[in-house]
């Protein structure tokens, strides 16, 4: 396990144990309700208990908050297309720049392709969009434009990207244009 669940197993367990206990302590000698005033900092304490249960909510409760939510936003910020610096601003070959850049494969090409690439085209047109070339064109760009921008992909170069992105998405979207449905409409319908 990594990430956040890690994190509540080897800190969030024991800390929220420990402050449980602390809770458990402090309603011993007054009651509950005024514990958890207390422990939110709207009753000043009045037993050395109550008065680390003050301490607890005035440190603890606002770290942890503060640490969940920090570690949330930076498993996000990761989770966006990253390239090594040295891959950044790397120079390119004469080859790569007189070379086009490569094109999303045109569904229609795929209608006279092997026979994987048929099995697609007739489920994804057919099945999944009603015979609509036009809508599933579309769909099928912005399916891969938005897989191409994904971390597994960001250290490939624009060519291997976009034919390894597409050879992926079509046994990924095989299924689900089997069953008629497609990512990108589910998602309008919304």
């Amino acid at each position: 396990m990594r990430g956040l669940t890690q994190w509540i197993l080897d800190w969030g367990v024991p800390t929220l144990t420990s402050l449980g206990l602390l809770y458990g302590l402090s309603a011993h000698w007054t009651s509950p309700s005024y514990t958890y005033q207390v422990f939110t900092l709207i009753h000043e304490p009045q037993h050395v208990v109550q008065w680390l249960s003050s301490i607890a909510g005035w440190l603890l409760v606002p770290a942890i908050i503060g640490g969940v939510a920090g570690h949330v936003i930076s498993a996000r910020i990761e989770s966006v297309k990253n390239l090594r610096q040295q891959e950044l601003f790397g120079r390119r070959t004469i080859n790569d720049r007189l070379r086009p850049p490569g094109l999303i494969d045109h569904l229609g090409s795929y209608f006279h392709g092997t026979e994987p690439e048929q099995l697609f085209a007739d489920a994804w047109v057919r099945m999944a969009h009603r015979n609509d070339w036009l809508r599933a064109q579309d769909h099928w760009e912005i399916v891969i434009r938005d897989t191409m921008c994904t971390k597994p992909y960001s250290h490939l170069d624009r060519r291997e990207c976009l034919r390894q992105t597409q050879g992926t998405m079509r046994l990924v979207l095989l299924f689900d244009a089997l069953g008629g449905t497609c990512l990108v409409c589910d998602q309008r319908r919304r």
